[in-house]
């Protein structure tokens, strides 16, 4: 950033691209957007974001020269993946570190997305954006041999089997070092659900110290400082609504590899209204379990039919509530998302080789019926600063019923996360939709199918125009 005065005295306006150059025996140079200020910042001054102090490695009150500069090398890079043709690995490792200090904008990283979109990537290309992306920050560094990670691709309203997963895994011994993004499309993520009753942003001295104390963590990937660019990409990647397949494949395995898992377990729900079809579920499993031979983990991917929102609750706070209550034993528990932690958390027990093959689930069954899994969670929220009790949901309520009596034909995923989104999730944590009924269950006229809860009444009156238009459940 510059004061205005400054910038128009070097011919600058804010959007442009400037050079920064330190005057030192071996200068370092880097080139970067500029925003300009009437404030703040005195005249002949210039703030820069942390990234940028790091990698020229600048102190306070150092004198600099700033430049106007010309459009990056990487810029063409775009335009040749745009146009369809294949990029190099020093091209995609260039786009990735001018992503990473800030010289593209953000509608030079949309183009790259579309790009990536619109053609592709072939293997070698989706094997350098990993490199790319996984060496543009910090790595945790673990050595034991036994470190799991889980992912699912979303697009599941409700799916929130990681937290039980990870609670499951590491009160039998297994070292997980759980890192998630944030809400790309869905309405809530493993994140955003954690923090209605935890922090989740810590540094990468703190995430090791949380991990050493509880065995596990339920943290978000993008304050660590690991996968940088990664965390740049998905926040266009939400604007634009795209999520090309180049870019899922390397977001995940960038992250695993980051945080040194050697044992990586992928579920890709397909079905009606999931993210993916069964065929291409199919092709994104060979070409993880490719991604991982080629970069010596073992990758394994699960296709999990899904054709309506798993659990009761959908939104950060709701969704946390059916987690403890799958891992407290309650008996009101949602039954699908206590039964798809256990059979995923069986396979990450029998890949490990804790449990010989086809007793994984009856492992991971008694982990959660001993308490043993409700112990080693409240483990890991204690270390995070947190308290494993229920979080508060919005105040602003309304229950929609049933028109007549039958039963429950479909349950829209794509639209109850939509519906979830329009009552004000993720960013309002407490707002969402609670499912009384699930696909085949028998209901009479005036029966409460869903409640709506949202932070505010323009949110829920929104959310409720929204139900009207859609009808996301069908009797």
């Amino acid at each position: 950033m510059l004061n205005r005065k400054t910038a128009e005295q070097l011919g600058v306006h804010s959007g442009d691209r400037v050079t920064i150059k330190t005057l030192s025996k071996n200068p370092k140079q880097i080139a970067t957007l500029v925003d300009t200020i009437e404030s703040g910042i005195r005249h002949d001054h210039i703030s820069v974001s942390s990234e940028i102090k790091k990698i020229l490695s600048l102190r306070e009150n150092q004198t600099i020269d700033v430049s106007f500069s010309v459009p990056p090398i990487s810029v063409s890079y775009i335009k040749k993946k745009l146009m369809g043709e294949k990029l190099t690995s020093i091209e995609i490792r260039q786009i990735i570190e001018d992503i990473v200090s800030n010289t593209l904008s953000e509608p030079e990283v949309a183009v790259f997305i579309s790009g990536m979109y619109k053609n592709g990537m072939v293997f070698e290309e989706t094997v350098a954006l990993v490199n790319a992306i996984l060496y543009s920050g910090e790595t945790l560094g673990l050595k034991n041999k036994f470190v799991v990670d889980k992912h699912c691709i979303g697009g599941i309203a409700g799916n929130r089997t990681t937290p039980i997963v990870v609670a499951i895994c590491a009160a039998n011994g297994l070292i997980m070092p759980k890192t998630s993004s944030r809400a790309i499309t869905s309405a809530a993520g493993t994140a955003d659900c954690i923090e209605t009753i935890a922090p989740v942003e810590f540094s990468m001295e703190k995430l090791k110290k949380i991990v050493k104390k509880a065995g596990a963590c339920l943290t978000w990937g993008g304050a660590l400082g690991m996968v940088p660019a990664d965390s740049i990409i998905i926040k266009v990647e939400k604007m634009l609504k795209l999520d090309p397949e180049a870019q899922l494949l390397a977001s995940i395995m960038s992250k695993k590899l980051a945080a040194s898992s050697k044992y990586i377990l992928i579920d890709i729900p397909y079905g009606n209204g999931a993210k993916v079809t069964k065929s291409r579920g199919l092709r994104l499993k060979k070409k993880f379990e490719k991604l991982g031979m080629h970069f010596k983990v073992k990758v394994k991917c699960v296709l999990t039919r899904t054709d309506e929102p798993i659990g009761n609750g959908v939104g950060p706070a709701l969704e946390m509530i059916d987690v403890m209550k799958v891992l407290n034993n309650k008996k009101e528990s949602p039954k699908d998302l206590e039964d798809k932690s256990v059979y995923l958390a069986g396979l990450i027990l029998e890949m490990t080789g804790k449990i010989k093959k086809g007793k994984g689930a009856k492992l991971a069954r008694e982990t959660l019926a001993s308490g043993a899994a409700w112990k080693k969670f409240g483990e890991i929220i204690k270390a995070q600063k947190g308290k494993t009790k229920d979080p508060t949901v919005g105040k602003y309520t309304h229950d929609v019923c049933a028109p007549k009596s039958g039963k429950i034909k479909t349950i829209d995923n794509k639209q109850i996360n939509y519906l979830a989104r329009v009552a004000g999730c993720p960013l309002d944590k407490k707002s969402g939709v609670y499912l009384h009924h699930h696909v085949n269950d028998k209901v009479k006229n005036c029966d409460v199918l869903l409640t709506i809860y949202a932070e505010s009444k323009p949110r829920l009156e929104e959310a409720l125009k929204y139900y009207e238009s859609t009808h996301p459940i069908k009797i």
